[in-house]
């Protein structure tokens, strides 16, 4: 089986629940958004929901990912940078303990945390202080590490750091292994277009979009949006929510219906569908059948608190 490295914000998931959106509006924090937050921010917001039930968990969209990929059995690593401090030992143990291999880097600065508000319906909004995640340079990667697997995943969050992204993709070709990567956020795309064209132009071989960020990348939607993005890259594919998906291979499309489920936390849904798309994937699974496996798990995953399978 071949072997998949993630690479990514190695952050810390911090999940609540709330009955309205008083909370994260009190931080002026947009309904279904993702903002980046300052450590002041972050610790008043953390002061304020300090008595409210929360799921916490290792997370960053690659994170979920790999995550996912090993509790399929899949032999998987991951890089990213935390600190030296209870939340980054927590985000090792919770990694390793799945199977990741990990290869982390250690910062003075504090791990990554992503506040999570989940609202009725399971839309989230999402408060995020990258911390160490942020910190992460070119300098970090070692070929080495590259060349002990066959295929990388990378999160379309990274682009905020134009040389570390770049130099990722570069290392990776060298190394000969294939590039996925998921689109990660609707704005990011519009404020970064010209990278991410780039990105998909010269390295990406798989990509992954919900129908937001696919629009604001092609301007047009479900198969037209797929058409623009397989002119990219040979792998494509579109995440329609309730509505299913559609993936491009090589030229043909299929058409993926969506699972019914029940949904508690939509958080990871993305990320864990990209589990197991990559699964069938590297285990030559027909394109209907690992498109079955990304709709199931998915769904799954949307039926409980947090970006895992099964809950």
């Amino acid at each position: 089986m071949k072997k998949i490295l993630g690479i990514g914000n190695a952050l810390v998931d911090v999940l609540v629940e709330i009955k309205d959106e008083s909370l994260f509006k009190k931080f002026g924090l947009k309904k279904g958004g993702m903002e980046m937050i300052s450590a002041d921010l972050k610790n008043e917001i953390h002061r304020e929901i300090h008595g409210l039930q929360q799921t916490v968990a290792s997370g960053g969209s690659t994170s979920n990912t790999i995550y996912g990929l090993a509790q399929l059995g899949a032999p998987v690593g991951y890089i990213g940078k935390i600190g030296e401090d209870d939340m980054g030992y927590f985000f090792k143990k919770d990694m390793e303990e799945a199977g990741v291999t990990t290869h982390l880097i250690h910062s003075k600065i504090d791990t990554g945390i992503a506040t999570t508000f989940i609202t009725k319906g399971g839309e989230r909004t999402f408060a995020t202080y990258l911390g160490a995640a942020a910190t992460q340079t070119p300098e970090d990667l070692h070929e080495r590490i590259f060349s002990l697997y066959d295929l990388i995943h990378v999160e379309g969050y990274l682009i905020f750091n134009r040389d570390l992204i770049l130099n990722i993709c570069k290392l990776a070709k060298k190394c000969g292994l294939q590039i996925s990567m998921d689109m990660a956020s609707y704005n990011l795309v519009e404020a970064m277009h010209p990278l991410v064209e780039e990105l998909l132009r010269d390295y990406v071989d798989i990509i992954f979009a919900n129908e937001e960020e696919a629009f604001a990348f092609t301007g047009k939607k479900e198969h037209e949006a797929l058409e623009v993005l397989s002119g990219y890259c040979p792998v494509a594919v579109v995440k329609l929510g309730a509505e299913g998906s559609l993936a491009r291979v090589h030229g043909e499309t299929t058409v993926i219906p969506a699972i019914k489920a029940h949904p508690k936390d939509t958080t990871g849904a993305g990320d864990i569908y990209a589990a197991g798309f990559l699964y069938g994937l590297i285990n030559n699974y027909p394109i209907a059948n690992a498109g079955a496996l990304a709709s199931k798990l998915s769904a799954k995953c949307i039926e409980a608190i947090g970006a895992r399978i099964g809950g």
